[in-house]
């Protein structure tokens, strides 16, 4: 028989035929009319070609086809209910579940220290495994569910795609305490010019506006070294005479380390709101639901607006 045919609301009666073995009891739990069971009864036989349950003093007997059906049946509808109830309910406490987050090399730096240390006392089962957030395929592997979450300055994820604001930061800049510059309290245009910069291009992301910024104020910048992330850029900041232009938090998380010192920008750039971003499949599952709530508790700075907006 073709099984795109049959409803499956009739399994449900079958299977409390079998456990009850009369229609009174069956139309009490599942709330129906006697007919209704009976007329449920009766579409089932028709679409199985078999009696299914034989009326004798001791109630509906199943017939051996019945008594056949009943193990896959029961089965089926177990798995059925737990596939549903997995939305029911998600307990950090006792999960062992494996979240799959993408971030850049600064989203590794500022969030992981803490969410690793959050969740090793509430969530203890739960495991992270982190993704590039500049890979090519994040699109994809979001969309097929290989990876749950991207965390981020992250425009390039639209269409189908939840976004939730987490904070707004500003750039600054960053140099060593050894820097000529380190002397004066604030950075002028002039100075800024004319230091020796590093560029850090990390694409995929939207960090790239400050160069944008700069370009558009016709300001020549000499680049005396350019890297793909922001890893080494402390040890380099600390051994060298160059300046960075970073965004604030991650400038406070090497500062200290590296022994850097940080100014503002002396020209205006807009600044950048992160994101905690999910594909849309995953918008309602308990689960994710939980880690992303976690997540806005940790980073959230309680002034972004922290809507969750389908883009």
């Amino acid at each position: 028989m073709d099984i795109a045919k049959l409803d499956l609301n009739l399994l449900v009666v079958f299977h409390h035929l079998l456990l009850h073995k009369r229609v009174s009891a069956v139309a009490r739990a599942l709330g129906m009319s006697q007919p209704a069971v009976s007329s449920a009864l009766g579409r089932l036989r028709s679409s199985v070609g078999d009696e299914l349950f034989l009326r004798t003093q001791g109630g509906m007997e199943p017939t051996p086809y019945a008594l056949q059906l009943a193990e896959p049946v029961a089965l089926a509808l177990d798995g059925l209910q737990q596939a549903f109830n997995v939305r029911a309910a998600f307990d950090p406490a006792q999960s062992e579940r494996s979240f799959t987050i993408a971030m850049t090399d600064v989203g590794e730096m500022y969030f992981l220290p803490v969410l690793v240390d959050a969740l090793s006392s509430i969530a203890p089962g739960v495991t992270l495994r982190v993704a590039s957030a500049t890979q090519p395929s994040l699109k994809e592997d979001m969309s097929s569910g290989r990876v749950d979450l991207a965390m981020g300055l992250l425009p390039h994820l639209q269409a189908g795609f939840y976004r939730q604001a987490l904070f707004r930061q500003k750039y600054i800049c960053l140099f060593s305490q050894s820097h000529p510059l380190a002397k004066k309290a604030r950075l002028s245009l002039a100075a800024f010019a004319e230091a020796e910069h590093v560029r850090i291009v990390a694409a995929g992301t939207g960090h790239g506006r400050v160069d944008v910024a700069l370009e558009r104020k016709k300001l020549h910048r000499t680049f005396r070294l350019t890297v793909p992330h922001y890893v080494a850029l402390g040890d380099v900041l600390r051994h060298s005479n160059l300046i960075a232009t970073v965004p604030e938090r991650f400038a406070d998380r090497i500062v200290k380390p590296f022994e850097l010192v940080k100014r503002e920008l002396p020209i205006e750039v807009e600044d950048s709101a992160i994101h905690q971003c999910w594909h849309g499949r995953l918008h309602r599952d308990p689960g994710h639901v939980w880690m992303r709530q976690y997540i806005s508790q940790l980073f959230g700075d309680g002034k972004t607006p922290h809507d969750e907006l389908l883009l």
